[in-house]
């Protein structure tokens, strides 16, 4: 007859093995330790009291919505980060937010449709004040800070997260604070200007990436929240009892939010994996003996376009063949890659101080080559170069050209272009002075032979202005060259009169009005 082995004993000096039971235990008391010394400590009506009082619609909170988002869109036309923080010490977001992640937690409806509106007007009443700062602005070029905020990663997803379970174990606790607030309007506030950047200068790339930032933000930090208030034990019981109906629309809510965040992690997980595998190929192709001093994939190109700069102790004539070839296969798709390769010393500690000098090198040529180019462009614009808007980051200048005796809007026009020509790697956006809009004549019922060169003379002078025009003539002639524009991207007012085509005439509204 055989009996079953005992059960080995531990041996001295292991620590003991924990069986199923065991862990089954552990996992039970600290199941009940939580439940009784954490949850039951929180007073969860008095939380949910607070909470529901705080997402009210008020003067003040559409107030703060306004200041913060006028320091936040300052700083990112400024391009200052500290500008940009400082707008979120009013974190006018937190309530309404918080709210919903809460009312998720407890199934109450009304609450949920409550602090959603309240969200949802203050967004809007933030995206609209952020996009009538932009059109009175002199700067409206996409600065560093602007185009970091267009599109999701990893690292804005990590920020909204983090921020959530901050605010919501500050609020359930009683310990709410400016700190808190400051996170998670950091993860709202600045994302919510850019989208009014990007509506006030009609560039739909800017707009879509910032609010899908926003809304995959918004929808961490929603489901965060919710998150951490259940495991507190915030439940149904206590609020009203909630038909089928509204928790079949509660759950759609929730599936709502959800469908962003996931989409937007599923390709931020590809891309942070994708770029991991790119300097992996990058270092095998060098057999190791070499540095990456910098990697910069633009997933938005067909093909995939990877430029890279790297520090190697040894030129190696086919590197970008052979690393297109390893990242095809690594990527499964289209790869163009361009290498740039500097010839360091054979040690590592050369590789490094290499490294470095070319960092500071780069820096200071960059830092040169924007000084020459306000210089230059202020003397043909006739202003002090300090009138000069320059975006290194992006290789961007922007100067208002003072009026010229003699000069046509044409003259402008053409002096952009020829700038524009002279410094290929910078984008030149020069602003015309107001002066006297040229006519579109009509042969017929087809435009004149100067009638194409006017209406892309009108366009370029009210896209670098920003002023409105006013077209007047014919009624068939002034819709046609109306339609034009606005293929062109430029909206006008109209002033038609009488039938059939004949010359347009354009104006300013200003002038018009003035005169």
């Amino acid at each position: 007859m055989q009996t079953e082995n005992p059960a080995p004993a531990p041996e001295p000096g292991n620590p003991k093995q924990l069986g199923p039971t065991q862990l089954s235990d552990a996992i039970r008391s600290f199941t009940q330790w939580w439940r009784e010394e954490v949850t039951l400590s929180v007073d969860k009506v008095e939380v949910i009291a607070r909470r529901r009082a705080e997402c009210q619609l008020t003067a003040r909170y559409l107030l703060m919505i306004t200041m913060s988002a006028g320091i936040a869109i300052l700083g990112l036309l400024l391009s200052s980060p500290a500008v940009v923080i400082g707008a979120m010490l009013l974190s006018p977001l937190m309530d309404p937010i918080m709210g919903i992640g809460f009312a998720l937690a407890v199934g109450d409806f009304k609450w949920l449709r409550q602090s959603a509106r309240n969200l949802a007007i203050g967004a809007v009443f933030a995206v609209a004040f952020c996009a009538l700062v932009v059109l009175a602005s002199p700067i409206q070029t996409i600065t560093s800070e602007i185009a970091a905020r267009t599109r999701p990663s990893l690292f804005d997803l990590l920020v909204a997260i983090f921020s959530a379970v901050a605010g919501a174990y500050a609020m359930i606790r009683g310990r709410e604070g400016t700190i808190v607030g400051v996170a998670i309007a950091t993860a709202l506030m600045p994302p919510l200007a850019v989208v009014g950047f990007g509506l006030a200068t009609w560039n739909w790339t800017v707009f879509s990436g910032a609010l899908l930032l926003f809304v995959t933000n918004l929808a961490a930090i929603a489901l965060t929240g919710t998150a951490m208030a259940r495991l507190y034990g915030f439940s149904s019981h206590l609020s009203e009892k909630q038909t089928l109906l509204q928790t079949g629309l509660i759950t759609s809510v929730m599936v709502a939010l959800a469908v962003p965040l996931g989409l937007a992690t599923v390709q931020i997980g590809w891309e942070t994996q994708a770029t991991r595998q790119m300097r992996s190929v990058v270092l095998e192709t060098f057999d190791g003996a070499a540095r990456i001093s910098q990697i910069e994939p633009n997933f938005r190109s067909v093909p995939l376009e990877v430029s890279a700069t790297v520090l190697t102790t040894e030129i190696v004539g086919d590197a970008e063949r052979r690393a297109a070839l390893a990242m095809r296969r690594e990527l499964g798709r289209e790869v163009t890659v361009s290498l740039t390769q500097i010839r360091v010393g054979t040690t590592s500690q050369a590789a490094e101080q290499a490294q470095l000098t070319a960092a500071r090198e780069q820096e200071e040529a960059s830092v040169r080559q924007a000084s020459n180019v306000a210089e230059w462009l202020g003397l043909l614009a006739g202003v002090p170069a300090d009138e000069v808007t320059v975006d290194r980051a992006q290789r961007r200048a922007l100067v208002t050209a003072r009026a010229l005796d003699g000069a046509t809007l044409s003259a402008y026009e053409e002096l952009e272009r020829r700038i524009d020509a002279l410094q290929p790697e910078w984008d030149i956006r020069l602003t015309p002075p107001p002066l006297a809009l040229p006519a579109v004549p009509f042969a017929g019922d087809e435009l004149g032979a100067d009638g194409p060169e006017a209406l892309r003379l009108i366009a370029w002078a009210q896209r670098r202005t920003g002023l409105p025009v006013r077209i007047a003539g014919p009624a068939d002639a002034v819709a046609a060259v109306a339609e034009t524009l606005a293929e062109a991207g430029v909206s006008v007012e109209t002033d038609p009169g009488g039938t059939g085509y004949g010359t347009v005439r354009a104006n300013w509204v200003v002038q018009a009005s003035e005169n």
